[in-house]
């Protein structure tokens, strides 16, 4: 079943957390939420589980109505599945018995049935007779993902859920949760502000600031089409070039570059500079070796700007180069500024 959220507003006194919110989240895909501390992230995704009340919009789940004015489902009646950042795990609970608590309302046979099944499908059966405190963040997370999926929620939410694991386990887990997160069938939704585990895990973005989804998509269009500087720099480091547009060309500090729609302002990502015998000059202001590419910081007409080049034959600080602009790289927007 997908979820409809149209127009949501919440506020806590004179913050607005939310203004006027709308996304689909679709069955069987997962949708990654990204957006910076305070954007209003987490409140969407407990209005949607119904642990908080919205004050006007609607949430649909399924074609049925959760939340909308004179409604609010109970969180325990809308199917929706919910793994916090903390992962809430039962203390004096093993593993099998915190998973068995999401499904405690059901026969006691078909209780145990989905309790082994979830932990069979996140792969941590065998450590289903730990207790918390004896189970490694890893294995933590896996137990909470197993008890938010024994009810078979159509929909499952999942707050932060690498935060709290260090750089090598958060990739380990994030390759083998995809899996489980697309079998599961449900509409998934992923709240994140790191743009990377964005990127991998998302089959669609959701791009939120200051209350507000600016951009949804595939993770390709979000990164290549932004629709504002501020939705181009959710997802990594970008250069704003003031632009003059005509006739399908956009002439900036550092070149001209095709475009296909009107704007002032062309966004382009750091890798799309190319150096070349042709093109405009600019001087290297900076230089950072990042292995296989090298970071430059770029001058060309009083306009400074962030590239990224392949590390063999890179240039040194000091050097005059030529640059080029890659368009499949490049997107026109009107300064929102």
């Amino acid at each position: 079943m997908s979820v409809e959220i149209r127009r949501l507003r919440r506020a806590y006194g004179p913050i607005r957390a939310l203004d006027g919110v709308d996304l689909t989240l679709e069955a069987g895909t997962i949708t990654c939420l990204l957006g910076p501390s305070g954007s209003g992230k987490s409140t969407l995704l407990r209005l949607i589980a119904g642990l908080e009340k919205a004050e006007g919009g609607e949430i649909t789940i399924g074609g049925k109505a959760v939340s909308a004015p004179g409604v609010h489902l109970p969180a325990e009646k809308r199917g929706v599945g919910l793994v916090f950042q903390d992962y809430a795990l039962f203390p004096h609970l093993d593993g099998r018995g915190n998973v068995a608590f999401g499904v405690a309302g059901l026969p006691a046979e078909e209780r145990h049935r989905r309790t082994e099944d979830a932990l069979a499908e996140a792969d941590i059966w065998h450590r289903a007779e730990a207790r918390p405190s004896e189970l490694s963040g890893g294995e933590q997370q896996r137990v909470a993902i197993a008890r938010a999926l024994a009810p078979r929620p159509a929909v499952l939410l999942l707050d932060e859920p690498f935060s709290s694991l260090d750089g090598r386990l958060r990739e380990q887990m994030r390759a083998s949760l995809l899996t489980v997160l697309r079998d599961s069938g449900a509409a998934v939704l992923i709240v994140t502000h790191d743009p990377e585990e964005a990127l991998r895990m998302g089959d669609r973005l959701a791009l939120m600031w200051a209350g507000r989804v600016l951009q949804a998509g595939t993770p390709e269009d979000c990164y290549r089409r932004p629709v504002s500087v501020d939705a181009a720099r959710l997802l990594g480091e970008a250069n704003a070039l003031p632009a003059t547009v005509a006739n399908g060309l956009a002439t900036t500090a550092f070149g001209p570059v095709a475009v296909e729609a009107e704007g002032d302002m062309v966004i382009a990502r750091p890798e799309a500079f190319r150096l070349s015998d042709q093109g405009m000059e600019a001087e290297v202001l900076e230089r950072r070796f990042l292995g296989a590419q090298t970071h430059l910081r770029l001058l060309a007409n009083n306009n400074v700007c962030a590239a990224r080049v392949p590390s063999a034959g890179a240039p040194a600080v000091g050097d005059r180069v030529r640059v080029t602009l890659d368009p499949a790289l490049c997107s026109v927007v009107w300064d929102d500024a």
